[in-house]
């Protein structure tokens, strides 16, 4: 185990947020996330609901995680959801998401730390023909670009959700996501059919698909992260 502490800061939306009580069984990866690291990192989950890069810096969320960076320590950044859809009220043009992603990066790494880019987890979307459909492509794009060109480590969450939505096809995964029956949880009486947020199980598996990443790119973080035994 590595002996100094660091912690993980996770910034983000709802895909990656705690859930109050009356939102469960809705989960965050970022929860379960915590669950794989051994007991020299502390996960601070700073994502919230409906946020985008650009409310989530207007609403001053992002303020409290620079001043309490340490030497060391990662930035998980996971943006896109909400930022994408000009039909929104959190929507952010491509060239202001471009900037803030910048923003994040360049002040995590003056504090010392260590920033990293995710792309958004796929929306368990098919067609009628039983192909999934990309809905983050454009958005997920810039994150990859803003990765390359700042010499960021990315995670593409967004490839890698794909994929696993692919390898279940359509109604296996639906277990990945908040799809419940009615009656069948007292918070959705009349049951709930949501393919963006997670169920638990959902959660646990992107968020190792987030360990994956982070394993694959060599992060010293890697070293810290404790998996079950299979």
């Amino acid at each position: 185990m590595s002996s100094e502490s660091i912690t993980v800061h996770l910034v983000g939306d709802s895909t990656m947020a705690e859930k109050d009580p009356e939102e469960r069984p809705e989960t965050g990866w970022g929860t379960p996330f915590a669950e794989y690291v051994d007991e020299s990192v502390t996960v601070e989950n700073y994502a919230r609901n409906g946020r985008s890069t650009r409310t989530f810096l207007e609403e001053g969320r992002w303020d409290p995680v620079v001043e309490n960076l340490s030497d060391g320590d990662y930035v998980f950044v996971q943006f896109g959801h909400n930022d994408e859809v000009p039909s929104k009220e959190q929507y952010t043009p491509p060239e202001a998401f471009v900037a803030n992603l910048g923003k994040f990066v360049e002040e995590t790494r003056e504090r010392g730390a260590n920033p990293v880019l995710l792309t958004p987890i796929a929306r368990r979307h098919f067609d009628d023909e039983g192909r999934l459909e990309d809905t983050h492509q454009e958005y997920a794009a810039l994150t990859r670009d803003v990765a390359q060109d700042r010499d960021v480590p990315l995670i593409d969450a967004d490839e890698r959700s794909r994929a696993l939505l692919r390898e279940l096809g359509t109604e296996e995964s639906k277990s990945l996501y908040l799809h419940l029956s009615p009656g069948e949880h007292v918070n959705y009486p009349d049951g709930i059919a949501d393919d963006t947020h997670f169920s638990r199980e959902g959660a646990r598996r992107m968020a190792e698909l987030v360990l994956d990443g982070i394993e694959e790119l060599d992060l010293e973080l890697a070293a810290r992260v404790v998996r079950d035994e299979e």
